[in-house]
């Protein structure tokens, strides 16, 4: 890697499977499942989970794909998915900027919950489309800068982020690497730029709140996310925006 090579986030020796398990996000988990299942075709040659960590998201392709493979930055994360699924999954340790795959090797892609340690992101979206063949799927999440408390936030002077603006949003506050967000219009150039037709959009985790959970819990949010996906998804309301792309 070059020194002008963008910043790769390392998960290695992080636990990030007990992480989903003890930090109260099953609501946001089974949202992202509910956009998957509903995005991801239902017949797949071969996949690729990009910075798909130790697999949280399989079982969401693995009964619909022929050849399934795993691919992230940390070998902790990927030895962790073999434990859990043994040889129905193919791993791959590497980077996202410069993929260790052969051009058209795949015919669906994912990526969720990653766009935002991406530094150029446009660089993995053309890396994506690189390693897709024609008439590949990619379903890919985006963390969203556009969103209703973040809205309020700037209305009511308490930030000095405007969510309506363009630009990308990193908030180096939140994590000790960085965290970007994106304005929807700002990443959909990106993905038509690079070649991409945009075929469905999905709002998703619309009711990520701490007071929330505590009312309606998992099961209550989850009644609600059902139909807000699809509804909300034109307004691009929700913190995680989900895009199927067709190459």
């Amino acid at each position: 890697m070059s020194k002008k090579d963008p910043i790769v986030i390392d998960y290695n020796g992080y636990d990030y499977e007990k992480f989903w398990k003890d930090s109260g996000r099953d609501y946001e988990d089974a949202a992202d499942k509910l956009a998957i299942k509903k995005l991801l075709p239902k017949e797949i040659d071969s996949i690729v989970d990009i910075a798909g960590g130790y697999g949280r998201l399989a079982p969401m392709y693995l009964d619909r794909a022929k050849k399934s493979t795993l691919f992230d930055y940390s070998k902790t994360e990927l030895a962790q998915a073999k434990e859990i699924y043994g040889d129905r999954i193919n791993t791959k340790a590497g980077d996202a900027y410069h993929m260790p795959f052969k051009d058209g090797e795949f015919s669906a892609a994912i990526m969720v919950r990653a766009t935002h340690h991406f530094e150029d992101v446009e660089k993995v979206i053309k890396e994506i489309y690189r390693i897709l063949k024609p008439g590949g799927v990619a379903v890919i999440e985006v963390a969203n800068k556009k969103t209703l408390p973040r809205m309020v936030r700037y209305w009511r002077g308490k930030s000095d982020v405007n969510p309506f603006d363009l630009s990308i949003e990193n908030r180096k506050d939140v994590t000790k690497t960085v965290f970007y967000n994106y304005h929807p219009k700002y990443i959909e150039k990106i993905f038509k730029d690079a070649g991409f037709k945009i075929e469905k959009v999905r709002s998703v985790s619309n009711f990520r709140s701490k007071k929330l959970k505590k009312v309606f819990r998992k099961n209550g949010l989850m009644f609600l996310e059902h139909g807000a996906q699809k509804v909300l998804a034109p307004v691009r309301f929700a913190p995680s925006i989900y895009y199927r792309l067709k190459k």
